[in-house]
């Protein structure tokens, strides 16, 4: 519908100008992103696997139901009075992501390169919907193409865009969301009405969508106040009349009352993560992966105003550096900054610049703790596609302040090469880092392989529940449920093993709770035996990044180790000596 507006439906030689750069930027986004699934056909960090896991359960007949538990907000937070598994899952992550797997696998199976297809064809639209933007917005030629080509390979968050993940649905529901709600400001209420159905489908990606319908709302509530204070009589009609926002916000309960409906049916709450407090009163990402830590809104303020509000100040200073690196490439970012300024009164890019306003916002007064562990950037490759343009449209911009000095300067030419030269450095950037991500992402995976076969080796029962750092990972590679390893004292992490019946353990010496750190370094208890398989890998700086201890601690230890959990007396498994050698 709007790709074809600008009269392109009237005249064949418009149609033709605009859907060539369409179907090329489609094109090249996705192979872009058909490259990146081909290196790397797998899912690769917990929310991933999660996605993954949950429509293989969809795939299966199960339902939403897991047998693990990737963190204990999933469950309230704390160790239940009956721990039972599976669960409902679901109880934090929305489920969108995993719903657009299931067709694939029931026609491709279950596998890496199913999971991840979708992903790649929905999240190339992105490329000639940035190019739809700049277009409707009146940027230059060069401009449109330009931004097309940054969001087709969009700096360092392009590695992701092939991930099971929501990156790829989030970034054009949203920025799809934003220019129909700009549409909607220039009286096309038809564009405003339909917004509310993509603001739909983007919170059911990703409970930040909420964000982005308060933003959508705003503008209504914007233009009748415009409206009741005009000044002229008899006063013009709203720009945005009321059966649009009316249609708007119908279309936007359509698409989430059927997923809020079983959220209350299955957790009595529409929002159940948020209950126990480990989303928003946490005072460090311990917290959350503990089911002991008070996360009560008094410990919340016991904290002290100096460190909350230091806290504030680091979740926000990381959301605009995650921002500057994973989008913006960091050159990019001021560009950024210099194009919104220069369109802040642009009708074009209000929705845009007021959602941006209430993320970066929303991210440093709630979310400030979950900053720094990655949950802004699924978040904010949805600003990318406007950002891009503005960036652009700065530099043709200081192109022809600095041409005012210098008359021998050609304007157009020396636009092309800047803009060029932006982009192309933009995209090496995105292969660059694409690849070193990907490198790291293949480690893993090669460890987790090989703790799959060592438990294959061992004789582990297909029903065996393993505990680890990443529960949806190792159900992904092991095919055997679990628990997260909690960040609570050993005493607790072995309540927890009773609790749900482990047999198995799982240590990784790149991401380790403090409480298992002597674990892997040699000092177990009693109900942990001897490691059955360790691999031994070179020191890598980039293995400590998550690491929760301090990296020297853990220096010189197995890169992973597979051990057995023995909670009966009846269990002679952690008597006995290792069952095989270490790998390497």
């Amino acid at each position: 519908m709007a790709l074809w507006s600008y009269g392109a439906a009237r005249s064949p030689v418009l149609a033709c100008t605009v859907m060539r750069p369409v179907l090329a930027l489609y094109g090249l986004a996705l192979l872009v992103r058909l490259a990146f699934l081909a290196l790397f056909p797998d899912p690769a960090y917990p929310d991933s696997y999660y996605y993954v896991d949950v429509a293989q359960a969809l795939h299966a007949g199960r339902g939403f139901n897991i047998d693990f538990i990737w963190v204990f907000v999933d469950i309230g937070g704390w160790l239940p009075a009956d721990p039972q598994l599976p669960i409902p899952s679901n109880a934090h992550w929305m489920p969108l992501a995993s719903i657009v797997q299931v067709p694939f696998f029931a026609v491709l199976g279950f596998n890496g390169f199913a999971a991840g297809l979708p992903f790649a064809l929905i999240g190339a639209f992105a490329a000639p919907l940035t190019f739809a933007i700049a277009r409707d917005a009146g940027a230059p030629r060069l401009v449109q193409i330009g931004a097309g080509l940054l969001t087709a390979a969009p700096a360092a968050s392009a590695v992701f865009m092939t991930q099971p993940d929501n990156f790829s649905l989030y970034q054009p529901l949203v920025a799809g969301a934003l220019w129909l709600g700009a549409r909607g400001l220039r009286g096309d209420a038809r564009s405003y009405a339909f917004a509310g159905l993509l603001v739909g489908l983007a919170t059911l990606s990703r409970n930040d969508g909420i964000l982005v319908g308060l933003a959508v709302g705003l503008l209504f509530a914007w233009d009748r106040w415009r409206w009741i204070r005009a000044s002229v009589r008899p006063r013009p009609r709203p720009t945005i009349p009321f059966w649009a926002a009316v249609v708007c916000a119908g279309l936007f309960l359509l698409v989430m009352a059927p997923w809020w409906l079983r959220q209350l049916d299955v957790f009595g709450s529409l929002s159940p993560s948020s209950a126990s407090g480990r989303i928003l009163f946490i005072r460090s990402m311990a917290d959350m992966n503990s089911v002991t830590a008070d996360v009560s809104f008094s410990a919340f303020l016991d904290q002290g105003l100096a460190a909350l509000v230091e806290s504030r100040v680091l979740g926000f200073v990381a959301a605009v550096g995650i921002f500057s690196v994973l989008v913006g490439s960091v050159f990019l970012a001021p560009l950024m900054v210099v194009g919104a300024w220069l369109r802040r009164r642009s009708v074009a890019f209000r929705p845009f610049l007021l959602y941006a306003v209430i993320l970066f916002a929303f991210s440093a007064l709630v979310s400030a703790i979950h900053v720094p562990g990655g949950t802004f950037i699924h978040s904010a490759v949805a600003l990318a596609p406007h950002a891009y343009i503005l960036a652009l449209e700065a530099v043709v911009a200081i192109v022809v302040w600095v041409a005012r000095r210098r008359p021998a300067w050609d304007v157009r030419a020396a636009s092309r090469v800047f803009v060029g030269g932006a982009v192309a450095l933009t995209i090496a950037t995105s292969v660059i880092y694409g690849l070193a991500v990907v490198n790291n992402w293949s480690q893993v995976r090669i460890h987790r392989q090989a703790v799959a076969t060592a438990l294959a080796e061992a004789g582990a029962a297909p029903t065996d529940r393993v505990m680890s750092i990443d529960a949806g990972g190792y159900r992904y590679w092991t095919g055997r449920g679990g628990v997260v390893t909690p960040d609570d004292p050993i005493e607790t992490i072995e309540a927890v093993a009773r609790a749900y019946d482990i047999r198995w353990l799982v240590l990784e010496r790149r991401e380790i709770v403090r409480a298992m750190v002597p674990v892997l370094g040699g000092t177990r208890p009693g109900w942990i035996g001897t490691p059955i398989f360790t691999l031994q890998a070179p020191a890598n700086p980039n293995d400590e990044i998550n690491a929760i201890a301090a990296p020297e601690t853990t220096a010189g230890y197995p890169a992973v180790a597979l051990f057995p959990v023995c909670l009966t007396t009846a269990d002679t498994r952690c008597a006995t000596t290792a069952l095989g050698g270490s790998g390497s």
